[in-house]
């Protein structure tokens, strides 16, 4: 008995509206909303796809990991095969190359140690330059400091 009123109220039809927004309004945002839809949001969602993708990649250059092309070819493989590869290149860019270390000896790239080995030669260069010019500075002290001899010699 308590329920037939709350049944009768449910029962009643109520005024519903789709939207806040009337005619001109609706359609205005609805051409605003269809403009984004179409033309904004596709391009925007295929550059995120392929940032996101090409993240293993760029941590795998980073690391300086010795699989750094393959792991760039599975990177392509993946946005030609929606994604599926991705995450296989996301765990090969993080993992450490044990058995490219037992075979080569290290797990760095090639072109790690050839920039290692180019920041050793700069930095030989640099001390050897500086060493050079503490020597030309010291001979011109040297030279100086006769002059000033001299004359305090001679004004005696």
């Amino acid at each position: 008995m308590r329920c037939l009123p709350l049944l009768l109220i449910g029962a009643l039809p109520l005024a519903a509206e789709a939207s806040f927004l009337h005619g001109e309004a609706l359609d205005a945002v609805a051409d605003f909303m269809a403009v984004v839809v179409l033309i904004i949001v596709p391009p925007s969602a295929i550059a995120i796809f392929w940032i996101v993708h090409v993240l293993p990649e760029k941590i795998a250059h980073k690391k300086h990991h010795p699989q750094t092309p393959a792991i760039t070819t599975l990177c392509l493989l993946s946005l030609v095969f929606g994604g599926l590869l991705w995450p296989v290149a996301w765990l090969w860019a993080f993992t450490k190359p044990v058995m490219h270390k037992m075979a080569y000896g290290t797990d760095k790239s090639e072109e790690f140690h050839a920039l290692e080995e180019a920041g050793k030669a700069a930095l030989e260069r640099i001390e050897a330059s500086e060493k050079a010019d503490v020597a030309a500075l010291m001979n011109r002290i040297a030279a100086l400091e006769a002059r000033l001899n001299q004359t305090q010699g001679g004004a005696r």
